[in-house]
């Protein structure tokens, strides 16, 4: 999920907002991946049927990382401040998260909810895996299954890192290319790896202390450093996640590349939005992204984590529908999906937490029931109010605020107004 976009303090934000299309996009998608996993418990006839001609999670996940690549750039170059980007990050993503950690944890131990196995691994490990954010990406099964896209999150806020401590920060076309391209050599070359093959090769431990030692390292040269160190902790941080997401994810190669390439997508979206660059050079890379991303699925699609049909359109539909959010972007928002958008990373990380304590005390229902599934809503999107109100809301301001003492706005060369604007809706 993309907890890129910081809204507001306000709940909603005014339909007018010129970033209000991110919003109601935002808000379309969380709505979706949680009908995706709602589905499993309330609506199991139905989802049968849908799955192999259309993936909701997938189409919902990837229209946030269309929404992530085009917000964070924006937080990093407004201020121009690698350290006042991780403190933004760091308030955006671990409030919330460790309120939901921790929610699960105590449900798990009054019984109400079940904690997933995690392998034998021990607990130091498993707690420095979630805490890099990284587990999906170190072997380590995920406490929360959502908390999945956001080791693919961190891994894209790395390499954006990296590209800005080196100068190279404008070129997201030519990053989204390469990296849409060699997903598709990938597949092409018949490259593929077992799942997590740097976790059974170096010992799941052992990675995971190496890449926190590394992670460390990278962040810290990158945020406290002379120049020198801080091209070199950026460029640690984008090493470290190219390598990642290339030889220890759980899904294909390709799709992992593909995910990152859709991210840069997004980026080099902004930089035409925000002026940096031209649309037609964007269009060009849309094209080979989408035409790298089919053609792998399609040639690869007959492996057995996803249905080739449901996963292509699924994509196709995730970018149109960005498109369409693009296209409408200076039209009035309606303040309910503004709104939606604002709690929307409350609404991605606290519904597994009801499920589980749904599916422990309720149970699955082994026929649909749509009335079940609309009073899921119904309770979980209150509910998100108020953590966006007690935990997201306070935890950006503080954000805020440290990033305002540490740094003054210094806008990137060349950044537009609206660059500016959304530096600001981006953070936390």
């Amino acid at each position: 999920m993309n907890p890129s976009l910081s809204a507001s303090p306000r709940l909603t934000l005014s339909g007018s907002s010129r970033l209000g299309w991110l919003d109601a996009l935002r808000g379309i998608a969380a709505l979706v991946v949680v009908f995706d996993h709602s589905s499993y418990s309330f609506m199991a006839e139905f989802r049968r049927e849908l799955m192999p001609e259309f993936n909701t999670s997938r189409y919902g996940i990837m229209v946030f990382f269309l929404v992530s690549g085009y917000i964070i750039p924006a937080s990093l170059e407004r201020r121009g401040s690698v350290r006042t980007f991780w403190i933004g990050r760091l308030f955006r993503i671990y409030p919330l998260w460790a309120a939901v950690v921790t929610g699960m944890v105590a449900a798990a131990a009054l019984g109400v909810a079940e904690v997933r196995d995690f392998d034998g691994q021990n607990v130091a490990s498993v707690a420095a895996a979630h805490l890099m954010l990284f587990q999906e990406l170190l072997g380590t099964p995920n406490l929360l299954l959502v908390l999945w896209t956001l080791s693919y999150e961190m891994a894209f806020y790395l390499l954006v890192v990296a590209l800005f401590t080196v100068r190279s920060h404008q070129r997201s076309i030519a990053v989204a290319v390469t990296l849409a391209g060699l997903a598709a050599l990938s597949v092409a070359a018949g490259f593929a790896l077992p799942v997590s093959a740097l976790s059974h090769a170096l010992g799941t431990g052992r990675l995971i202390a190496l890449t926190s030692v590394v992670m460390v390292v990278a962040i810290c040269c990158a945020c406290f450093g002379s120049t020198a160190l801080r091209v070199f902790g950026g460029v640690l941080g984008g090493v470290l996640a190219l390598v990642l997401v290339a030889f220890n994810g759980t899904v294909p190669v390709w799709e992992g590349l593909v995910i990152l390439a859709v991210m840069f997508l997004g980026t080099a979206v902004y930089r035409a939005d925000t002026g940096q660059s031209r649309w037609a050079y964007v269009g060009c890379a849309a094209a080979v992204v989408v035409a790298c991303a089919i053609g792998s699925a399609y040639v690869d699609g007959d492996g057995g984590h996803f249905t080739r049909r449901a996963w292509i359109l699924s994509f196709l539909l995730a970018v149109a529908t960005f498109g369409v959010g693009l296209l409408l972007r200076r039209r009035r928002i309606p303040r309910l999906l503004a709104g939606l958008g604002t709690i929307s990373y409350s609404v991605y990380l606290v519904h597994p937490l009801l499920l589980a304590v749904s599916d422990s005390t309720i149970g699955r229902r082994r026929h649909d029931d749509l009335v079940l599934e609309v009073v899921f809503y119904v309770v979980l999107l209150p509910l998100c109010v108020l953590t966006y109100r007690c935990v997201e809301a306070p935890a950006q301001r503080w954000g805020r605020n440290l990033a305002r003492r540490d740094a003054p706005d210094r806008p990137v060369s060349g950044a537009s107004s609206k660059a500016e604007q959304a530096g600001r809706v981006a953070s936390g």
